[in-house]
């Protein structure tokens, strides 16, 4: 297995992405450390793991909140010694589909502010611990957004953008500890919409701007791709689970390209 041994701490793990994410870590032989501000679907994500005869463990964590982030993984630590593997997938529902110019400060600054923070948090507080032992591998993830010119994104393309240039800069100031750092670039998921993402609403009222239904969007979301279908869980866990491991040990400092092929370069 790849990643047999290992110690994977997941942000967001109770939804779609960092459930999806976590089992194909379990899958792969890691034991995984979830995390989330809700206790409920932590837990069902952790018995789906159990079920299939992973190892999980559930905390209750603000990905937000230094303090709350530090005493998570300074628990870990203690109990295993390693934290080989960072993954953090929290999502919050933002404005899509308006132009910067009719956007208000608040809507613009607010999916900035979100995940830049948390990934700056996160990734900085378990890189402590990966130092100690000269190991470890941080994963982040983005969307085209970071790229396009004309995704009318808001803020949140601005954010990815950010988060892109974070895990480069963690990737150069850690690499002679042995560490690596990635960002895992995906394009819409339509399948997360049915899991109960805050794509829903996100997309929903992207629909609604084009003056359309989420319904009809959906399927249209692949189209435009090389390869005319849109990534699916499984492609983006499983790439995650295959850049997280031994296997892919030469790769640092870039960006994965899990778009179906929207994206080319």
């Amino acid at each position: 297995m790849l990643l047999q041994n290992k110690h994977a701490v997941i942000y967001g793990a109770g939804g779609v992405i960092g459930s999806a994410v976590a089992l194909a870590f379990a899958k792969e032989g890691a034991k995984v450390f979830l995390t989330g501000r809700t206790l409920k679907p932590l837990e069902a994500a952790a018995k789906k793991i159990k079920d299939e005869g992973g190892q999980a463990e559930v905390a209750v964590v603000d990905a937000l909140n230094k303090r709350s982030i530090e005493d998570h993984l300074k628990a870990v630590y203690d109990k295993t010694g390693s934290i080989d593997i960072h993954f953090n997938a929290i999502g919050v529902v933002h404005l899509q589909g308006i132009p910067l110019t009719d956007l208000s400060t608040e809507d613009f600054y607010h999916p900035v502010h979100t995940y830049i923070t948390t990934n700056f948090l996160t990734t900085t507080a378990v890189a402590r611990y990966m130092i100690r032992n000269k190991s470890g591998v941080i994963l982040t993830i983005t969307t085209p957004g970071g790229l396009l010119a004309n995704g009318v994104a808001g803020g949140f393309g601005v954010s990815n953008a950010a988060v892109e240039s974070l895990t480069r800069n963690l990737a150069g100031e850690l690499g002679p500890y042995n560490i690596r750092a990635i960002a895992l670039r995906s394009d819409a998921i339509p399948e997360t919409v049915a899991g109960g993402s805050h794509a829903k609403e996100v997309f929903g009222h992207r629909a609604e701007l084009m003056g359309t239904t989420l319904d009809e969007l959906l399927p249209q979301m692949g189209e435009g791709s090389l390869l005319k279908r849109s990534p699916t869980l499984e492609d983006l866990a499983n790439t995650a689970a295959f850049l997280a491991s031994d296997k892919a040990r030469a790769i640092t400092a870039t960006v994965a390209n899990i778009t179906c092929g929207s994206i080319v370069g």
